[in-house]
């Protein structure tokens, strides 16, 4: 770290001095959240826009899972324009559980700073299906979540609903993306830990600034997170940003959902599936996690 601080003042005097051009270009992107779905990578992004050096494309690219047969200038064509010493970071949460995206990331560029944000797996799930249930609301009601997490799976859902694990339908995509330690291990594969930053999901609800401040210190970057920074939401009690007028700046009505009451039972048969994957995850990335 010492040595890249001095190699950047270096290359600040010569931009001063003129020796290279402080223009802006497209890059590829230098650190790519990749997930987890509905652990709060949106949150993370536009929390950690409150450092202006860290830029990042509106919409979520899907490049290296949807969109990787269009090349890769179409790829830096999506990125914002970055001047010397600004970084550029993509998300697309789908990434993490994608078979080909940590090969073809790596691929790019090896150096590739990976985040990546959990949450426990059970709210991570319900949160998944408050969404898809959102959604679905046009089409006709999803069955409950108990229904759909530990009972007989609908007609129309397309997985495969027979394989279960101490009676959990362990093929349903909410339950399957939770057992972290079966994506993680492309990741490991491809990456090493030392280029992977995991956030804790809950705290980035409960205590923003300090994990987007280790955020930022593992972009390389002077932290500018401070709790002063960061309100709550009054209504959803979710995290928000303290604009300079101390006016809040909360992100969009879809975050936030109110989730929906699951039976006791429910929530103890699953907390008894995850527990062994949970502990199975801790040892791989080294880190505990009270879930």
């Amino acid at each position: 770290m010492k040595y890249r601080l001095l190699l950047i003042l270096h290359l600040i005097d010569l931009i001063s001095c003129g020796v290279i051009p402080n223009t802006s270009k497209k890059r590829f992107p230098d650190a790519i959240i990749v997930g987890v779905k509905k652990s709060g990578t949106r949150a993370l992004l536009e929390f950690l826009r409150v450092n202006p050096l860290i830029k990042a494309p509106g919409p979520e690219v899907h490049f290296f899972d949807k969109n990787f047969n269009k090349g890769l200038e179409w790829y830096r064509e999506q990125m914002p324009e970055t001047k010397f010493g600004e970084v550029t970071i993509e998300k697309s949460p789908a990434y993490f559980h994608s078979k080909m995206a940590p090969e073809r990331i790596k691929s790019l560029n090896p150096n590739t700073k990976i985040i990546i944000v959990v949450r426990d797996p059970v709210t991570r799930a319900i949160s998944d299906y408050t969404q898809s249930s959102s959604k679905r609301k046009r089409v006709g009601l999803m069955p409950s979540f108990e229904t759909m997490a530990v009972g007989n799976c609908a007609n129309w859902l397309r997985t495969n609903c027979t394989t279960k694990t101490r009676g959990v339908n362990a093929g349903w995509g909410a339950i399957r993306i939770g057992v972290y330690h079966k994506h993680m291990k492309r990741w490991l594969d491809h990456f090493p830990i030392e280029n992977i930053h995991i956030v804790d999901g809950e705290k980035l609800i409960s205590n923003p600034a300090d994990e987007i401040s280790a955020t930022e210190k593992f972009l390389g970057l002077k932290p500018v997170a401070k709790p002063e920074k960061f309100g709550v939401d009054p209504i959803k009690k979710f995290p928000c940003i303290k604009n300079e007028d101390g006016k809040l700046h909360c992100l969009g009505k879809t975050k936030g959902r109110h989730h929906p009451d699951v039976e006791p039972s429910v929530l103890k048969t699953l907390r008894e599936f995850y527990g062994p994957e949970n502990k199975k995850f801790y040892q791989m990335i080294n880190h505990w996690f009270d879930w």
